[in-house]
């Protein structure tokens, strides 16, 4: 399956960070699946009309997530997301994101129920996970 990225040079948001959510989003909304292949890095950089060492940072950090891996001479490809932290540490990490997502709201004056309506559009939007439970620790 092929994914479209597309990149916005005047964004504070770093380009190789707009290629990772943008993959990690294509992957939790089901547009990528495990296996499906990847551009190559010089074929990215050519497309985005950007430097490969910005798409090997987003591929590399990709990768030490597990998200992605190299397969040598073949190319690279979405693999089975392995479990990397606790659940404790899963919700250590995503506080301070949230906190800020809530934050950002509270100074463009949405009320609550709209950030929860935004929240559960978009969760609405990712491809449940195979099996249907999670694994706590």
């Amino acid at each position: 399956m092929t994914i479209n990225l597309n990149i916005n040079t005047g964004s504070n948001t770093p380009i190789y960070k707009q290629i990772t959510d943008q993959v990690r989003m294509a992957v939790a909304s089901g547009r990528l699946a495990v296996d499906d292949q990847l551009p190559s890095i010089r074929a990215l950089a050519e497309r985005l009309v950007i430097n490969p060492n910005t798409v090997a940072r987003a591929y590399a950090d990709l990768a030490r997530e597990g998200l992605i891996e190299s397969r040598a001479g073949r190319g690279v490809f979405v693999t089975r997301k392995r479990k990397m932290f606790t659940r404790e540490e899963g919700w250590r990490r995503l506080e301070p994101l949230m906190d800020a997502v809530i934050g950002e709201a509270m100074v463009l004056d949405f009320t609550p129920q709209e950030l929860r309506e935004a929240i559960e559009k978009k969760l609405g939007q990712w491809k449940p996970q195979k099996g249907g439970s999670r694994n706590d620790e």
